[in-house]
């Protein structure tokens, strides 16, 4: 594999059977070759997007003392502000050369599970801002759970396995600003290779060069998105889950040329976790002679703690 496939979310959501299998194909197959693909017709407009860029970049912009004030202690990083270079990658020491937000789910039908997550933090000094944020996160999650069905149907599951798990899931919306570099990086990156903690990751802001991707020959691929399209990859949840049929990729953002330190990059990933309970145990379809089970059984929340503890975010 040596580019990224691109598939359309439109074929799946046709009545057109023969679409829709088309898509579940292509998806299925690009999650077993390299992990990641392209989509087009996602739920989210041009629009939105521009006034999401404008609040991002208007928060980011604030002086430290102001955003540090939304920089809450005591729940690992989950909601508000991550001040730069706090994490790092799995097994790195050195911080990535990045600072970024963390919105998280709006919990409206269960008040048990409302308490379980933290309370979302607003933006005082811009009000446009978490309204703008609510109804991203909405749509991303919204055209996430198409493409879990797709997955699902291609895993011989049925089309609607993984609803209930990521109904009120924990997932987080990563609104990031990866600064101008001023000196010299060492060994920092501004995105030291990861795989991802969750079931999928849904990539805004891949269109300029920077993000790559490592194929199975250990080659590393530029991922560039079309303006209309968002990077979608398989997270470590749902490698577990499915024996590692599905990859869980491992990408990194680069440091830009010398004559391009002087600008900022903006990327906003939205991280699709399911509920805590969810069990993560290797699905019994995935387990044949020549794939024996690879994974302990685990819980989605008892994974999701332990990776936030090797990343730096938790205590």
């Amino acid at each position: 594999m040596t580019s990224i496939p691109s598939v359309n979310l439109e074929d799946f959501l046709s009545e057109d059977p023969k679409r829709k299998q088309k898509f579940i194909d292509e998806i299925g197959k690009a999650y077993q070759d390299i992990g990641f693909v392209a989509l087009k017709g996602h739920f989210l407009d041009e629009k939105l997007v521009e006034r999401l860029y404008s609040e991002i970049k208007n928060f980011f912009a604030m002086s430290v003392d102001e955003k540090r004030k939304y920089e809450i202690p005591g729940i690992g990083g989950q909601r508000g502000y991550v001040s730069f270079g706090k994490e790092s990658a799995k097994g790195k020491k050195e911080g990535d050369l990045k600072e970024f937000w963390h919105f998280g789910q709006y919990v409206e039908d269960d008040p048990e599970r409302a308490k379980e997550y933290p309370e979302n933090v607003e933006v005082k000094e811009l009000p446009a801002f978490n309204a703008v944020g609510k109804e991203t996160y909405q749509m991303l999650e919204k055209t996430a759970k198409y493409v879990l069905r797709a997955l699902a149907l291609h895993l011989n599951l049925e089309e609607t396995y993984f609803d209930n798990y990521i109904h009120n899931g924990n997932s987080i919306l990563r609104p990031i600003h990866y600064p101008p570099i001023k000196e010299e990086p060492k060994a920092a990156e501004r995105a030291a290779a990861h795989g991802d903690i969750n079931l999928i990751t849904l990539l805004m802001g891949a269109q300029g060069r920077g993000l790559q991707v490592q194929n199975h020959e250990g080659e590393w691929l530029d991922a560039i998105a079309e303006p209309d399209e968002l990077m979608i990859n398989v997270g470590d949840m749902l490698s577990r889950h499915t024996n590692n049929k599905l990859k869980s990729t491992i990408h990194r953002v680069i440091n830009p040329p010398k004559e391009l330190w002087g600008t900022s990059r903006y990327s906003i990933p939205f991280f699709m976790h399911p509920i805590s309970e969810m069990k993560l145990d290797v699905l019994e379809s995935c387990i044949d002679e020549n794939n024996p089970k690879q994974f302990d059984d685990i819980t989605a929340g008892e994974f999701l703690d332990q990776r936030l503890i090797e990343l730096g975010l938790k205590k």
